[in-house]
């Protein structure tokens, strides 16, 4: 999906929340980015095959892993 060079983490990489917004709506709290996974301001997360992420507050997964 992603055309930006240097293209974003996919729907399923670890880092997948770091893709590029392409669209907001701020009254209902979600953003749509360029993978293809939507994410909500609690965290959660609804991936393009329709899996759902649970709301994950605190450190990135991948940057515990460092």
């Amino acid at each position: 999906m992603c055309q930006h060079q240097t293209p974003c983490p996919s729907a399923d990489a670890v880092d997948r929340e770091a893709a590029r917004t392409v669209s907001t709506c701020r009254e209902q709290g979600w953003s749509l980015l360029c993978n293809g996974v939507i994410v909500f301001e609690d965290t959660g997360e609804i991936l393009p095959d329709g899996t759902m992420i649970e709301p994950h507050r605190g450190p990135a997964r991948h940057a515990l892993a460092a």
